[in-house]
């Protein structure tokens, strides 16, 4: 359990706390490049600061304070312009920066544009996500990681705001075996209410829930440890307490701060879960799916990312629960707006959840002393043209060159790259606008690795 202060200090991100202050030192993605395209101005909430987002006429991105400095009136009704975003009320201009460049009903020989600023954040697009950089200048370089570069892939990004703090999210990633029950046992429970377990089963008649069944036998400790870019955990299985032999599965990879990524080398389907904290009871969850393909399949050329909402309920009001992002997000929110950890209890699963709240203490205390966290780069020669989180995260390139001649098509396991073998509808990507095309790139990936295996 953590003390009341102690919970405080990691949950709490407004201006002036100190998980506000480590947060703000990266580049945090506030919403996806496709939405402000079609948007053009949109209210944001981050670091429990009000902010707009704008696109001016000439393309170039702006984050600013959302409120003119003359009367207060929101600028999310703002007029886009050539130079930045126009206030609807008496056309206060203001650049990209915040600054005041025209006050059109003030004298023409007038300076006092040149005294109004109001707050203004950098802000680039990278993988189709708009980042913006809400922290003490100079600004660090925006990283690569893999999943926002790799080539020769499609990509969809699913949005949703939770009314939950965004430790409650992020912790799911410091907990490998919650899937035996969240996912397994309550799958199967939520699928025969529905009367849909046998429909939704795989072309083998098997499906998802089952392994996840299996994956709570034989656990004999779990693991968590540091990594250059966050850490990794995972669970120890021994053959003596029932597993089918003595053996270590590792689990989705931790990027610091609030990154979770699965999938791995030789796998379709990959995905970042980004859990950005809006305030102290909200998170601004983004599912980011990238479906990589090998050198032998090309994917589908995209000019934009296309992105889509993430719904938490049915036509009905009733939560859903019968996909496995669903499952986790109600766990998260039915602990409510910030779960009190000065009251559970923890057992030998909890591990890994230690170590990442320790790693979190650790990072805040070097900014805290005036250092740069982790994964705050500031040299180029520093940063690859992709950045894997992990040492499992190799290009799927280099993975298949090595792999072909050693059955690599026998490898690909994973539910969540056999869309094309009926398991579409077990995750969020079901709601994706990309993922018919997803299951048309896994069957044609699917027989380009059989033709290589024959």
């Amino acid at each position: 359990m953590l003390s009341v202060e102690a919970n405080e200090r990691l949950t709490q991100v407004g201006p002036g706390t100190p998980m506000g202050a480590l947060m703000r030192r990266y580049w945090l993605p506030i919403r996806p490049l496709a939405q402000l395209l079609d948007e053009d101005v949109m209210k944001v909430r981050i670091l429990g600061e009000d902010l707009v987002l704008f696109r001016s006429l000439k393309g170039e991105l702006g984050l600013i304070g959302a409120n003119c400095a003359h009367r207060r009136t929101g600028l999310e009704f703002g007029i886009p312009d050539e130079r930045g975003l126009r206030c609807c009320y008496h056309g206060w201009l203001y650049d990209t920066t915040g600054q005041c460049i025209e006050q059109p009903l003030e004298a023409p020989e007038s300076t006092f544009k040149d005294r109004v600023q109001i707050t203004g954040y950098p802000v680039q697009e990278l993988g189709g996500l708009v980042w913006a950089y809400l922290g003490p200048a100079p600004a660090p370089l925006l990283p690569p990681w893999d999943l926002l570069v790799l080539p020769n892939a499609l990509r969809q990004i699913g949005v949703v705001v939770l009314d939950c703090n965004w430790l409650q999210c992020h912790e799911n990633t410091g907990d490998p075996a919650h899937s035996v029950y969240l996912h397994g046992h309550l799958f199967e429970y939520v699928l025969k209410k529905q009367g849909s377990l046998q429909e939704r089963k795989s072309e083998g008649g098997v499906h998802t829930l089952y392994s996840r069944i299996k994956s709570g036998i034989g656990i004999e400790s779990l693991f968590a440890r540091a990594t250059p870019h966050g850490m990794e955990k995972g669970i120890n299985y021994s053959k003596a307490l029932g597993a089918d032999r003595d053996f270590t599965s590792r689990h989705s990879t931790v990027i610091f701060p609030f990154f979770t990524q699965t999938g791995g080398a030789g796998q379709v389907r990959q995905e970042f879960q980004i859990r950005v904290p809006i305030d102290d009871t909200h998170t601004y969850h983004i599912n980011y799916g990238c479906y990589l393909a090998p050198p032998d399949v090309e994917a589908p050329h995209q000019d934009v990312v296309p992105w889509y909402d993430v719904p938490l309920f049915d036509e009905a009001g009733k939560p859903i629960l019968d996909y496995v992002l669903a499952q986790d997000m109600t766990a998260w929110r039915s602990q409510g707006a910030v779960t009190d950890r000065s009251l559970e209890k923890l057992g030998r699963t909890d591990q890994p959840i230690i170590f990442l709240r320790r790693q979190l203490e650790e990072q805040l205390g070097i900014v805290e002393d005036g250092g740069d966290p982790m994964n705050v780069f500031r040299d180029p020669a520093e940063l690859p043209e992709v950045l894997h989180g992990g040492a499992w995260d190799e290009s799927v390139s280099a993975w298949w060159t090595e792999n072909k001649a050693k059955g690599a098509s026998k490898s690909v396991l994973d539910f969540r790259s056999a869309y094309h073998k009926g398991y579409t509808l077990d995750d969020v990507d079901r709601y994706g606008p990309v993922t018919p095309q997803v299951v048309e790139l896994m069957r044609e990936i699917a027989e380009a690795r059989s033709k290589g295996s024959g």
